[in-house]
């Protein structure tokens, strides 16, 4: 039976009985951030909250769950737009080290860090690679949008002519929808089509202070509807799940080089 327990309803002694029975622990990571006028300014809390407790109940695991990280460094195209609260990149990479840093120092070995916001990409990684060398840890970083392929939503025959992928488009905004129908007004956004990407099909990296056409959100919102989230939701967390099995199937690593005895030993 899946079981996920909020950390900050676990009483002080019976802390040590989580730690040794939950499979893993979860930290969400979202952002306070414009999305457009017809998505909350929570939108990535919502995804990455609902996805998070989606993730004990896609396996049926024991997982124990902390709170997520709401604030983070937002990209300099989203940071003019009313609502969004930015950090300094510096201030997110040393605060992520840190609540890592707690997480493993409780005793839990495996953490999922469950991603809901582009910025917390680069920031995350580093984060992992810093604390990983200096605890016991096997640490899984999943960015929810990428759970589902674009070919798995054009064989639906979602978003027509693009992937329906982009900060507020209708990829996101389906499943906001799904997750929070009350706080989603499809109707507020003016429709713009956005731009192209690049023409080739070698990966890339293009960061651009206001790629116009722009208005704090990706455009084609007509074709974002909330049986298509919901569709999005049910595949991603079969997804989830059995990426999770995969993980836990998989043997711990051993402590890093010159590992003392204040690293947890863990599960």
């Amino acid at each position: 039976m899946a079981c996920i327990q909020p950390v900050t309803r676990i009483p002080g002694v019976e802390l040590g009985d989580w730690v040794q029975k939950a499979d893993f622990a979860i930290l969400p990571l979202g952002a306070v951030e414009w999305h457009g006028p017809h998505l909350p300014l929570g939108t990535d809390l919502i995804l990455c909250e609902g996805f998070a407790r989606a993730a004990a109940e896609a396996g049926e695991f024991t997982a124990v769950l902390y709170p997520p990280v709401p604030y983070a460094a937002c990209p300099g195209k989203t940071r003019g737009y009313p609502g969004t609260v930015a950090v300094r990149p510096e201030t997110a990479l040393a605060y992520l080290i840190d609540v890592l840093e707690g997480i493993l120092a409780t005793g839990f070995v495996r953490v999922l860090l469950l991603n809901a916001h582009d910025g917390h990409m680069s920031m995350a990684r580093a984060a992992m690679e810093w604390v990983s060398g200096r605890h016991r840890c096997s640490l899984l970083l999943v960015n929810w949008w990428q759970l589902v392929t674009p070919e798995e939503t054009a064989a639906q025959g979602f978003f027509a002519g693009h992937s329906g992928r982009g900060h507020g488009g209708p990829y996101e905004g389906a499943v906001t929808w799904a997750f929070a129908p009350e706080a989603v007004r499809p109707g507020a956004a003016r429709e713009i089509v956005p731009r192209p990407a690049l023409a080739t099909d070698r990966p890339y990296v293009l960061v651009e202070s206001c790629p116009s056409p722009w208005e704090g959100y990706a455009g084609l919102i007509g074709q974002m509807d909330r049986e298509k989230g919901e569709w999005i939701v049910r595949q991603a967390t079969g997804h989830l799940g059995r990426l999770i099995r995969a993980w836990l199937a998989a043997p711990l690593p051993d402590p890093p080089p010159g590992a003392g005895p204040h690293l947890s030993a863990g599960r």
